[in-house]
């Protein structure tokens, strides 16, 4: 029986802990009544601090309601700085961002959201304040200036746009809006040509996110960018070889993506420039060096590479050609190396 009723003791504790609802206070603002808190364990005001916090708060509002935002920026300020652990704090910081939001100053904006979800991540406006932290970030990367003063824009600024979208990332990054702060900040960096950092974050992008509706767009974005990044057949091929792995990756995983015919090209030119840089190397041996057996190898690894291309068909007619001299020179298919050069002896100048 004890046992029974341990056990009934514990169910209904356990169902006290998982309503959350219940156990938070509401705040609710009316003009004629000012702010009310409802319901939860939070919900009296019988400290001093408390009154005080809801009068600031009360006043703020009106001055926010009444188009005086200096006034109620100053009185929520005082809430966030004197009583942080109120249950105010988050709603003070809240309004802040908005007024600031409204006044195009974006860089104070954030800063007031990211305080309230970092020290606040309980809060009920944490999801909402992570879209408007979205929101500014976009807003920015788009072009639009921050105002010093109400009046006064500032530079455009979309390096700005881009750690906003990372630290979107880094405070929630199973929300809704990381993985399109991730697609964004890659797409910022590739403005600003940093190519490494792009390919960096649309790699985490992969790795972190591999079912979002996004990540087909990001296997094709890296693929793009390694692609970006050939120089030409005469290269360094390692860029070239990621962008065709990256590209046979997303026409597996995605067959039905509408990506797919940008994917077939880019996967095609990829090719073309990695078999041709074997025909530049076979022709070095070849021409320079008089090495048929590595000049051979090259040319077979072209065909490989791309075995329908022009490519191809010039290392095929390559091998003939090669073939034809092999039995010219040696029934056993076997080429002499070239004898290297003798340096010539200097010339002595005697005195008599």
């Amino acid at each position: 029986m004890r046992r029974l009723t341990s056990a009934i003791f514990l169910a209904t504790l356990a169902g006290l802990l998982l309503q959350p609802a219940r156990l938070a206070a509401d705040l609710i603002w009316t003009p004629s009544g000012g702010w009310k808190i409802e319901g939860g364990v939070l919900g009296g005001l019988d400290t001093a601090e408390g009154r005080t916090a809801l009068d600031f708060m009360n006043k703020g509002r009106a001055a926010e309601e009444a188009g005086q935002n200096r006034k109620a920026l100053k009185d929520y300020q005082v809430v966030n700085r004197k009583y942080p652990n109120s249950v105010f704090a988050a709603e003070a910081l809240f309004h802040t961002g908005g007024i600031y939001q409204k006044q195009h100053k974006y860089y104070k904006a954030f800063d007031a959201y990211q305080t309230l979800v970092s020290r606040y991540p309980s809060s009920e406006k944490f999801t909402q304040v992570i879209g408007e932290q979205y929101r500014i970030a976009s807003l920015l990367f788009e072009g639009k200036r921050n105002y010093i003063f109400t009046w006064l824009p500032g530079f455009r600024n979309k390096e700005k746009a881009i750690a906003y979208f990372e630290i979107i990332v880094q405070t929630a990054p199973y929300s809704d809006y990381a993985p399109l702060a991730l697609m964004n900040a890659a797409r910022g960096y590739h403005q600003i040509h940093e190519t490494e950092a792009a390919i960096d974050t649309l790699d985490r992008m992969i790795n972190t996110y591999p079912r979002n509706v996004l990540t087909p767009d990001a296997y094709l974005k890296i693929a793009q960018t390694h692609a970006s990044l050939v120089e030409g057949a005469e290269y360094d091929q390692a860029s070239t070889k990621d962008a065709i792995t990256y590209f046979e990756d997303y026409m597996i995983l995605f067959p039905g993506d509408a990506g797919m015919a940008s994917a077939e090209k880019g996967l095609a030119d990829m090719k073309k420039v990695l078999a041709q840089s074997k025909i530049v190397m076979a022709d070095y041996y070849l021409k320079y060096r008089k090495n048929y057996k590595a000049a051979k190898v090259f040319y077979n690894e072209a065909i490989t590479v791309y075995p329908d291309s022009d490519q191809a068909a010039i290392a095929r007619k390559k091998l003939l050609l090669i073939d034809a001299k092999l039995e010219l020179n040696d029934t056993t298919g076997k080429v002499t190396a070239p004898k290297p050069d003798v340096p010539k002896k200097k010339k002595r100048f005697w005195v008599f």
